[in-house]
């Protein structure tokens, strides 16, 4: 029996890749042959995702999201360059329980835009999830060539807390960003600002209480008056698009860029050839954190389902919240779920939870047989 092992990270605990090396020895326990995908959907893992389809890693320093200094990687292809906002300026770049939802920034995520241009690709690919910020990608853009300033014609700093005090915008980008195909990857298709906006769904995970909430959304919403009151005529229509919301406004940045939208589950399958691997296995093992009724519409594990059919797909979860019922319409043969295996909260525990993952592996494999 060959299975393909193709899982998402568990957020908190291990990698995409240490789930599926855990779930792999477990199923070659079982005498079952494997091939190894682990995947990402345009959130914190994408550029370790694309490195396990053949990227090269290349290490840059960027600022965090605090604007701190630190190392990180890109993903460079031989005509693509693969970027993240999660390993560059994102949530896991903060100090340990700090949330910094108006000062925090996106200048890195730039800093790592330009070292992809070194590389002189044809598509650049940001991948967005894991953001800490909700400044609207001023930070990427200033590292990119734009000057932020106010009424007084002073240099602003980048960060949300600006977004009200910008009144004048300078435009030199850097001639590498012309002629190249900008794609936004990831699974967030909110408009930038309004009751589905930014700030007031996503704001409040990084940190944001109600006022900040409504102080955000008010300085994005001037933020586009300015914009085309510096000549950006299309600004208020980028705005209202799906996707301009991603990573608190770099997916409207993005946008200003000429970037477009596109699933980042989808993507990333076709850049790891998911579907010629899928048709060769015999089962597919994949896995999250946690499967619940959101997984059913759109998410990672739902796409992977659609384009594993005919093969079937077993899945190993953190947690599983979805009823008996909906597996099969969901596309799963059957789910597997840690807590199900212990009392002991895995969530904390990336030796357990792998040890775990092994266990599982192996027995689901063994009844597959």
């Amino acid at each position: 029996m060959h299975i393909l092992v193709a899982p998402d990270k568990f957020k908190g605990s291990l990698t995409a890749a240490d789930v599926a090396a855990r779930i792999a020895q477990g199923a070659r326990n079982a005498d079952a042959t494997t091939t190894v995908l682990p995947l990402a959907d345009g959130g914190d893992g994408s550029v370790e995702t694309a490195i396990a389809a053949g990227f090269t890693r290349e290490g840059v320093t960027v600022a965090a999201a605090l604007g701190n200094e630190h190392e990180t990687a890109i993903a460079v292809g031989a005509d693509t360059v693969v970027v993240e906002v999660a390993n560059t300026c994102g949530m896991s770049t903060l100090p340990p329980g700090v949330l910094a939802p108006l000062d925090s920034s996106t200048v890195g995520l730039g800093h790592a835009v330009r070292s992809a241009m070194h590389h002189r690709p044809r598509r650049l690919v940001l991948a967005l999830g894991g953001s800490a910020s909700t400044d609207a990608g001023i930070g990427m853009l200033s590292a990119l060539g734009y000057t932020f300033c106010d009424a007084n014609g002073d240099e602003l700093i980048p960060s949300a807390a600006v977004l009200s005090e910008i009144d004048r915008i300078d435009v030199n980008p850097m001639a590498e960003l012309h002629d190249i195909e900008i794609v936004v990857a990831g699974d967030v298709f909110n408009p930038l600002t309004g009751p589905r906006g930014a700030a007031r769904v996503y704001g409040p995970q990084k940190g944001a209480d109600p006022n900040i909430v409504a102080r955000l959304d008010e300085s994005l919403a001037q933020f586009v008056n300015i914009l085309v009151r510096n000549g950006f005529s299309d600004a208020a229509r980028i705005a209202r698009l799906p996707g301009s919301g991603a990573a608190g406004g770099v997916g409207f940045a993005a946008m200003l860029l000429g970037g477009t939208t596109v699933s980042g589950a989808d993507f990333f399958l076709d850049l790891l050839e998911f579907d010629k691997h899928a048709s060769h296995a015999d089962v597919v093992i994949t896995g999250e954190g946690s499967i619940d009724r959101q997984t059913e519409h759109g998410k990672l594990l739902s796409v992977l389902t659609r384009r594993s059919a005919p093969t079937p797909v077993v899945a190993i979860a953190g947690r599983n919240l979805l009823d008996h019922k909906h597996w099969t319409r969901a596309g799963f043969r059957r789910i597997y779920a840690l807590d199900e295996w212990t009392d002991v909260d895995t969530a904390s525990d990336p030796l357990l939870t792998g040890d775990l993952l092994e266990q599982i592996a192996e027995h689901a494999v063994r009844r597959l047989r």
